[in-house]
């Protein structure tokens, strides 16, 4: 009797050891449980770029629909990511910069309420979208990591990802890239 209640309390200590460290709950991620990109930019020919469906869906203020015929900026991104909290300056104020370029973010592995605190802290005028499941639509160039910056043509087609934290430079030169194709 003696040896199957040892086994029965070993057997339960190590239960307990591995649900304790299985990272469950609803708290955020830390940043180390995340692929963090390396800047690297991916710009796709026209003749290569694949449609993109409509985006739209619940924001975190409201709703969202993007309009069709405009460059559009998308960037995929969390509270708790610190090249993401690096990046938020630049993101709005190129979206100042370009008036006519739509910016929409994609909230990923995170949580309305930091997210809403980010976006106050870092005075993003800009929506951002809560469902990531819409990160599935992008054709062949996926957000790979967070922070990732997707910029859409006029056709509704990823012209350019960059995986990682985007530059101010490097993101106004694709933009106007983007703005300047026929």
């Amino acid at each position: 009797m003696k040896k199957f209640a040892i086994k029965y309390f070993a057997l339960a200590i190590t239960l307990l050891l591995l649900t304790s460290c299985s990272g469950g709950g609803t708290s955020a991620p830390s940043e180390d449980a995340f692929i963090s990109g390396n800047g690297s930019i991916l710009q796709i020919s026209p003749e290569k770029r694949g449609v993109v469906p409509t985006l739209s869906g619940k924001t975190l203020d409201g709703t969202f629909t993007q309009l069709a015929g405009k460059v559009t900026i998308v960037n995929v991104w969390a509270s708790w990511c610190s090249p993401c909290r690096a990046e938020a300056p630049t993101l709005q104020a190129l979206s100042t910069t370009f008036p006519n370029v739509q910016f929409v973010g994609i909230l990923t592995r995170d949580n309305q309420v930091t997210a809403k605190a980010f976006v106050k802290r870092f005075k993003i005028a800009y929506p951002t979208l809560v469902d990531d499941a819409l990160l599935v639509a992008f054709p062949g160039v996926t957000p790979n990591a967070i922070p990732t910056t997707l910029v859409l043509d006029k056709q509704n087609r990823v012209a350019a990802r960059i995986s990682g934290e985007a530059l101010y430079t490097d993101l106004k030169r694709i933009i106007n890239q983007v703005l300047a194709e026929q």
